[in-house]
């Protein structure tokens, strides 16, 4: 999802993976991050500790960017049945 988004807007992704046990230190904590899993656009924690939907991260970036909010894309049929 992150490398998708980054190609599509003018925002640079980084991207930092440890070992669970490093993100439960002390001098973690202190650095003030997010608990993992987390996504965060700028200063803003999107989401911290869950999964998110990619539409969620793309409405931060526009938001971040300064872009007008996306249009919601309409349900399929199947998709309006099942109540999704």
């Amino acid at each position: 999802m992150m490398p998708r988004l980054g190609a599509k807007y003018a925002i640079e992704i980084e991207v930092t993976s440890k070992p669970i046990a490093d993100y439960q230190t002390d001098a973690y904590f202190e650095l003030d991050l997010p608990v993992a899993p987390a996504v965060m656009v700028g200063d803003e924690i999107v989401v911290e500790g869950a999964n998110v939907a990619e539409e969620k991260v793309e409405a931060v970036i526009r938001l971040h960017l300064g872009l007008p909010e996306l249009q919601p894309r309409k349900k399929s049929l199947i998709a309006r049945l099942l109540g999704r």
